[in-house]
């Protein structure tokens, strides 16, 4: 594995771009960041998306990746180093995460995917949803964490949510994506160092391909 500072080059003729690679409108932003990050992995037409990534602010983005990020004249030269910490069991790191977190619901034979914090505002009245909406997110996004590490080798020792919003990237028709993004930080302890490896690879939650699922970890 790899991990990447990608920052857009300040190159004029890249400037002059701005506009359409960091776009002022959140929605538009991720969906163009998204196609932006694809361009230093575009060498294998064939490839599968193996890398997670996050916007970092004013151009700049960390990449983690299973083959290291090509030069591309949209980005100055990528800094890259290799990602292999070495992890036993009972290790404590602090953590950052943007997440896409949602639960499966089966309905019948079909399968849906629920945002986490949107499911546990919907029982409480509409009046009341934007007083209550920090309050809610914090328990879902801890208990979701909570039902992550139970799988992925880790035990939350403290996770704050530090934000919750929902994006809107563009789209056709029924086909426009929604989703909701919270941003969780603390410390949490490593149980399984495999299993814990094998899912920071993967990510965490789902919309990986706008930015989310990057665990960003230091002792």
């Amino acid at each position: 594995m790899f991990l990447s500072r990608l920052t857009l080059s300040r190159d004029p003729q890249v400037d002059a771009l701005a506009q359409l690679l960091n776009p002022v409108e959140e929605g538009r932003r991720l969906d163009a960041h998204h196609r932006l990050i694809w361009t230093a992995f575009a060498g294998d037409p064939q490839a599968r998306r193996d890398f997670l990534w996050r916007d970092e602010g004013a151009g700049r983005f960390l990449v983690l990746s299973a083959r290291a990020p090509a030069p591309t004249g949209l980005f100055d030269p990528p800094q890259v180093k290799p990602f292999a910490p070495d992890l036993r069991s009972g290790d404590r790191l602090a953590f950052v995460l943007r997440a896409n977190a949602t639960r499966t619901v089966t309905d019948g034979a079909r399968k849906r995917h629920r945002d986490v914090v949107m499911a546990a505002l919907h029982p409480v009245p509409k009046a009341e949803r934007a007083a209550r909406r920090d309050s809610v997110a914090q328990e879902a996004g801890r208990r979701w964490l909570e039902a992550q590490g139970t799988r992925a080798g880790f035990r939350p020792v403290q996770a704050d949510v530090t934000g919750y919003r929902v994006l809107e990237p563009p789209g056709q028709g029924r086909r426009r994506p929604r989703f909701g993004v919270i941003d969780l930080e603390g410390v949490i302890e490593v149980t399984d160092p495999d299993a814990f490896m094998v899912r920071l690879a993967r990510g965490f939650g789902r919309a990986k391909a706008f930015g989310c699922g990057l665990m960003l970890i230091r002792r």
